[in-house]
């Protein structure tokens, strides 16, 4: 696929990205040559390959569902800077 110099300004245009005019001709090489691969990767036969999201097999390590140490609320809060009636108090934002 071939792109022109118009096509890369209305690119910059949409991206709001301002591109120098003396730069869209090599910027349309790049994005074609880019293009040309991403049309190459449409020719890879995929037929009946599972998807992945990984080249590794792995496995996510679990843990045990179990109640840990709760009810720790006072020694959570001596590490807040401004606690009231046992929640962190925090600067109101809003008006």
């Amino acid at each position: 696929m071939s792109l022109d110099k118009a096509t890369v300004a209305k690119i910059a245009h949409l991206a709001r990205i301002k591109v120098p005019e003396d730069e869209q001709e090599h910027l349309a090489g790049e994005l074609s040559r880019i293009l040309d691969f991403v049309e190459q990767l449409a020719e890879v036969e995929t037929e009946g390959v599972q998807p992945m999201s990984s080249v590794v097999a792995q496995k996510l390590r679990r843990r045990p569902d179990v109640v840990t140490d709760g009810n720790i609320r006072d020694k959570v809060l001596a590490n807040a800077p401004d606690g009231a009636e046992g929640f962190f108090a925090v600067p109101k934002v809003v008006e």
